[in-house]
């Protein structure tokens, strides 16, 4: 296509002798972060339904992926036709149903086969456990999303999300107990469970869970913002204002949102 092939002979030449110094510095490490930051960008663009700001973020992602790949081609490790054919056999191959002659009529039968055509692919077969191919790299909450719902896949699940809840009033019970024992090593662990089963609970309702909490910290963000305007209308530092003021100017902005 020629737009790709414009942007690939840009990277080219910010790569080659007389381009950017900047560019042509960079290896794979160095700008490893860049992809997680504008993956988040790019979430948050989705989320806030802002499409002007998906498609940038979009582009920024692009942009990622052919910087790798001319670091991989210049260092003869792959091109980025090798990440573009991969991509395009692993699709075909996982995709039997539509590209071959295997019958799967639900979304659970696929996601079934989906996860046993994986298994047998080179490099896979040799992990102890289907939850090998998880990150480690992941942020937590991303973490036990990702793990609950590959053991979903072959019935290690909840029925319906009533169980978590009482599985949340077990865990939270269980942490009630160790607050009084006063042992950090065990408080930690118990909210580390409590947090878990959230993610189960979210996962079960169909809620992103990283989508929630990032909509709370806006709601918390705008409500606390309240209680500062006031301050400052008043004369005053936050740090000046009461609790029981504080919890006024909240309970207003709450009825508010």
């Amino acid at each position: 296509m020629e737009e790709f092939d414009r942007l690939v002979q840009i990277f080219e030449r910010l790569r080659e002798p007389g381009g950017c110094p900047w560019d042509a510095e960079q290896d794979h490490k160095s700008i490893s972060r860049s992809i997680i930051e504008e993956a988040y960008e790019l979430f948050d663009a989705i989320h806030k339904e802002d499409v002007e700001h998906m498609r940038e973020e979009l582009g920024d992602v692009l942009l990622q992926v052919v910087f790798h790949s001319i670091i991989a081609r210049d260092m003869g490790e792959f091109t980025i036709n090798n990440v573009i054919n991969d991509l395009a056999d692993k699709l075909v191959s996982r995709h039997p149903h539509v590209f071959g002659d295997i019958r799967l009529d639900s979304s659970k039968e696929v996601i079934r086969n989906w996860e046993k055509l994986k298994k047998n692919e080179k490099g896979k077969s040799k992990r102890d456990s289907m939850l090998d191919g998880i990150p480690t790299a992941l942020p937590s909450l991303l973490a036990a999303r990702k793990i609950q719902s590959v053991v979903s896949r072959v019935g290690f699940d909840w029925q319906d999300p009533h169980g978590v809840i009482e599985k949340i009033r077990e865990e939270t019970g269980e942490l009630t107990e160790v607050l009084q024992s006063g042992k950090p090593d065990q408080v930690e662990e118990e909210i580390g469970d409590l947090l878990f089963c959230m993610v189960n609970l979210a996962r079960l309702c169909k809620v992103d869970p990283e989508a929630a909490l990032r909509r709370t910290n806006r709601k918390f963000k705008k409500r606390f913002n309240a209680i500062e305007k006031e301050a400052r209308k008043r004369g005053m530092e936050v740090d000046e204002m009461s609790l029981e003021e504080m919890d006024k100017v909240w309970e207003a902005a709450k009825g508010k949102s």
